[in-house]
């Protein structure tokens, strides 16, 4: 083989690079999106299931202690004992400390609730009241 011969079959040609550099441009363009807003949607499942946890963990508080916890202990009271939780059988969370929602955030916590015995809420994304999408609130009171 000559050189010339042996140089043409050593690499890529800048057209060949180009095709394939617009074939994976159209595939992470129509790929992209789908992936994008499923990690979105785990974020509120996610939120949901916590919220829940939270309600199973306030309905245990409930029976020893005879109460909801005030507003002002929230759900923190559900990881540390108040000072007037007589009964307190704690802790009934998993975790150490009272986890934030999936963007970052403490959940509010409100009793007695607007729609429900009490409020546990994650204002979505954009962490502002109502929205739609992502940005919507998540809570137990439907």
């Amino acid at each position: 083989m000559t050189d010339s011969a042996r140089s043409r079959h050593q690499g890529f040609t800048l057209v060949e690079l180009l095709v394939v550099l617009a074939i994976l441009g159209l595939l992470a363009g129509l790929v992209g999106p789908r992936v994008l807003s499923q990690l979105g949607g785990a974020k509120s499942k996610t939120a949901n299931v916590q919220i829940k946890d939270f309600e199973q963990a306030l309905e245990l508080y409930k029976l020893d202690v005879g109460r909801f916890p005030t507003s002002d202990e929230g759900l923190s009271a559900l990881v540390s004992k108040p000072a007037t939780a007589t009964g307190w059988n704690g802790p009934y969370l998993k975790s150490s400390a009272v986890p934030k929602d999936p963007w970052g955030r403490d959940y509010f916590y409100r009793i007695p609730g607007r729609s429900a015995e009490v409020d546990i809420l994650s204002l979505g994304a954009d962490g502002a009241e109502g929205g739609e999408g992502e940005n919507a609130d998540i809570g137990n009171a439907h």
